[in-house]
């Protein structure tokens, strides 16, 4: 360990890039290598800079670590960086998707590339500074900057219908946003401090913690995205290109559920018992009508986009049921659901960079010409409907174990959607990859390039590996969330005590 700030070096080490980016012509065949060689070099040097954090990170210190601070505005807000068990695996989740963002955009983004490539840096600084920061008002920066690359992302680079797509995805969030930041000042006017680990120990009154858990639930509610105001989602990666699309599912819905165990669960613990059954409620909505309304779709993108809803269901679902199991298996669902479904949306954009269209009804048959294709679609779709051996049953059946020790009737219900989304994910594999190939187009197509096979080999890789073997995340997570838990189970009895004295 040294003094070196390495999380302020892995947050802004992206505009390293964007700086060279700006300098590099453009033209012709050589400046759009050189932007793209440029964009790699900078997000696979991020990921192994990053890749120090979790070295350095000592599982056993459920506290923050890696510390940095400085004073930054007078009134004693900070630029005050950490991260703990929750967060520093959202940091190296957000670095190692990025190069597999920048080589899926390698032949697909013919328009405006130095432009994308300086949207995607950019964003990668804010995602990263959202996990790190440790001050309340420098997270709402981060936490909001982030909105500006992704809008133009959508909005610029889009599929016909994007300048809509992008109006809701910014105005549904920022609405949210808004009431988060009043929340931030009567915080700071209550307690003299922004820092959140001050925060995390200040016990704010039961009344005003009903208000404040409300105004946060409001901003990440939208994020994650939970039902009812989950409808701008769809329409947002139907419309992004492709690296969009995994930058939106892996990392951007991630944000809503870290704020949701860092904030709502840390700081508003009575709130956050207080609202359980409603969050309940939402979640189980969530998981069973998201599922009927993939099953209709006929859109490939869509129907994936209406599966994150479903599985981020299981996210709010096992955060609220506020145990180890639920906690746990939340944290691992977002960060496996990170990685596969970020996986789904490669796989669509190779067959869309193919054919130009995401239509169901316009595939059939691609087993026959493209067997390594139907290799990887096929893993990761089991993943995606939690199929034992694969990372996406331990975070399901983690967080229907917490939920279950909750709440019974909410787990009875929530495990009805495993069968429904092997319905919906299981056929559209079928209905995609098998079949007989008699559509004259699809006969031409070719098996996965070694530029594609480098994208997906790898996340099928970690599909698996912690699919069999989880031990590295739980490790990293158990000491932080345990204190989590205990705190929160703490102010819970303390509040009892307080109720029975007074009667």
């Amino acid at each position: 360990m040294t003094d070196w700030p390495i999380l302020s070096t892995v947050t802004f080490l992206p505009l390293v890039g964007v700086l060279l980016l700006l300098f590099t012509q453009e033209n012709g065949a050589n400046g759009r290598r050189n932007i793209l060689n440029i964009s790699l070099a900078t997000t696979i040097v991020t990921f192994i800079v990053s890749l120090f954090v979790w070295i350095w990170f000592d599982n056993a210190n459920p506290g923050f670590q890696l510390i940095e601070k400085h004073e930054w505005l007078t009134s004693g807000i900070s630029y005050h960086m950490g991260v703990d068990g929750i967060s520093m695996l959202f940091v190296i989740l957000s670095t190692f998707l990025m190069p597999f963002c920048v080589l899926a955009s390698w032949l697909s983004v013919e328009k405006r590339l130095k432009d994308y490539m300086i949207a995607f840096l950019v964003l990668e600084t804010m995602m990263v500074g959202v996990f790190t920061s440790l001050d309340i008002v420098l997270f709402y920066v981060f936490f909001e900057a982030g909105l500006i690359p992704m809008f133009l992302i959508i909005g610029v680079w889009g599929g016909k219908d994007r300048v809509y797509a992008s109006y809701k995805f910014f105005l549904y969030t920022l609405l949210g946003s808004v009431l988060m930041l009043l929340a931030i000042m009567a915080m700071y006017w209550q307690s003299g401090t922004t820092d959140i680990p001050t925060l995390l120990q200040y016990k704010f009154p039961p009344q005003m913690q009903t208000w404040l858990w409300l105004a946060f639930f409001a901003s990440f509610a939208v994020k994650m995205p939970m039902w009812p105001v989950h409808t701008w989602l769809p329409d947002a990666h139907v419309q992004a290109p492709t690296a969009g699309s995994v930058i939106l599912a892996g990392i951007l819905l991630k944000l809503g559920g870290y704020g949701l165990i860092r904030f709502s669960l840390g700081m508003f613990p009575n709130a956050s018992e207080y609202f359980a059954p409603l969050v309940f409620a939402l979640s189980v909505i969530a998981i069973i009508y998201t599922s009927l309304v993939a099953m209709m779709q006929d859109d490939i993108k869509k129907l994936i986009a209406y599966s994150s809803v479903a599985h981020m269901g299981y996210v709010t679902m096992g955060i609220f049921a506020a145990n180890q199991q639920g906690v746990q298996g939340a944290i691992f669902q977002m960060l496996s659901h990170g990685i596969v479904s970020g996986a789904l949306f490669l796989c669509v954009g190779v067959i869309y960079d193919r054919t130009h269209t995401r239509e169901i009804a316009a595939y059939g048959g691609l087993v026959n010409n493209m067997p390594k294709y139907a290799v990887a679609m096929m893993v990761f779709t089991m993943a995606n409907v939690g199929l034992p051996g694969t990372s996406g049953f331990i975070g399901e059946f983690l967080t229907l174990i917490g939920v279950f020790r909750a709440n019974t009737w909410v787990a009875l219900f929530a495990a009805t959607g495993v069968i429904l989304s092997a319905a919906y994910a299981l056929w559209l594999y079928r209905r995609v990859i098998f079949g007989a190939l008699e559509k004259e187009n699809l006969k031409k197509l070719l098996d996965l390039s070694p530029r594609e096979q480098l994208i997906l080999y790898p996340l099928i890789a970690l599909t698996i590996l912690f699919g069999v073997y989880p031990a590295p995340i739980f490790d990293a997570t158990a000491a932080s969330v345990d204190l989590l838990v205990n705190n929160y189970t703490a102010a819970l009895h303390a509040a009892q005590n307080v109720a029975l004295s007074m009667n």
